[in-house]
């Protein structure tokens, strides 16, 4: 439920960089965290660890990802689909990734009965759902829209670093603490902290790879919380060259094919989901979602492959643990956890962010 601002920096450190056109959505996550002594490693300054990232190319690699969600939502129905609502905001996921450039890569997604994996090969891009025995083939474009997506897959913690990052700037302090070791790569520990109190993050952490500039982990923390809400890392990485056969992929016998050109001039166009909107910039950037998400899971079901009653189970469940509410934008339902705040209005509309509830308020009345 929580949208990240879409970005426009440079793909190339991001990895797999191609699937910031194919994949995204967002993951939680809270992860392995062992005492080590701090790595010793040249001092950087936080200008100059946001210079590296920026510039940074990544190198082939292979290695495993892990993305817990600790929200503090209630318990939301369990689908059994790893790409389902429910999936996406709570519990735990593993990433395989194998990534030899920015148009060769894969991602899978293994669960205990089943796996999804996303395939990148040229102008070619599968999505395999082995729950569902189905793949989609996607013809690409040359150069895609921003704003043309696929359906959904969890994030790398590139990806999440690259949307991070958006908020540098006068809104935000930027620190660096104490070195640490992630997957075994001594690595510099980037902090990115909100200076307006009324966002509920407390802060980011973004642990960079000692190397080369790769981003190994990100944490986002609650205001006051020391442990995170979010986190997404690599528990192993070995930076070398995937094997060809990683890479490559063929549909499985029985399974069903379809195939969506996106190379065509109205795919390429990219055109906006109706309803949706965001109000605010930054740190306190609050998202509106349309009635049709809130009665049958609408889009988002369709945008992260999970069926619309599964959604709307989810939803309705949200909607009962909220409190009733109202003020001068009109009234409905509230629920607030550490990091995120949703408010339902008797209008139909629903209001996400990592904010204070009073920005949503604000943030209802000015979207009357």
């Amino acid at each position: 439920m929580i949208q990240v601002p879409r970005l426009s920096r440079r793909a190339r450190w991001a990895v797999p960089a191609g699937a910031l056109v194919i994949t995204g959505g967002i993951m939680a996550g809270s992860l392995i965290s062992v005492a080590q002594a701090a790595p010793g490693l040249p001092a950087k300054t936080p200008a100059q660890l946001l210079a590296e990232v920026a510039d940074s190319t990544t190198p082939p690699l292979t290695g495993t990802v892990v993305e817990t969600a600790a929200f503090g939502l209630p318990a939301l129905p369990a689908t059994g689909n790893p790409t389902s609502l429910s999936s996406m905001l709570t519990g735990s996921h593993t990433i395989r990734v194998w990534y030899s450039g920015p148009q060769h890569f894969r991602l899978a997604v293994p669960e205990s009965l089943s796996e999804s994996d996303v395939i990148r090969d040229g102008s070619t891009a599968w999505l395999w759902q082995s729950t569902l025995n189905k793949v989609t083939k996607y013809t690409l474009p040359a150069h895609p829209a921003r704003d043309q997506t696929v359906p959904k897959q969890p994030l790398t913690p590139q990806q999440a670093a690259q949307q991070v990052l958006a908020a540098v700037g006068p809104t935000t302090t930027v620190s660096v603490a104490s070195n640490v070791t992630v997957a075994g790569q001594p690595a510099y520990a980037l902090v990115l902290a909100p200076k307006d109190a009324r966002s509920l993050v407390g802060q980011v952490q973004i642990a960079i790879d000692g190397r080369n500039g790769v981003p190994l982990r990100l944490q986002v923390f609650a205001r006051g919380a020391s442990t995170p809400a979010f986190q997404v890392g690599y528990t192993a990485i070995q930076f070398v060259t995937p094997a060809p056969a990683d890479l490559r992929f063929t549909p499985p016998p029985g399974s069903t094919v379809t195939q969506e050109n996106l190379a065509g001039g109205d795919r390429g166009q990219g055109k906006a989901t109706p309803g949706f909107s965001t109000i605010g910039s930054s740190w306190l950037t609050v998202l509106k979602l349309p009635s049709s998400v809130l009665t049958s899971g609408g889009p988002v079901a369709q945008g992260n492959g999970s069926a619309p009653d599964e959604s709307a189970a989810v939803l309705r469940t949200l909607v009962a643990a909220a409190t009733p509410v109202h003020g001068a934008w009109g009234s409905g339902r509230l629920l607030r956890t550490s990091l995120v705040s949703v408010l339902i209005t008797d209008q139909g509309s629903a209001y996400v962010g990592a904010v204070q509830p009073s920005v949503l308020y604000a943030a209802a009345q000015a979207g009357h």
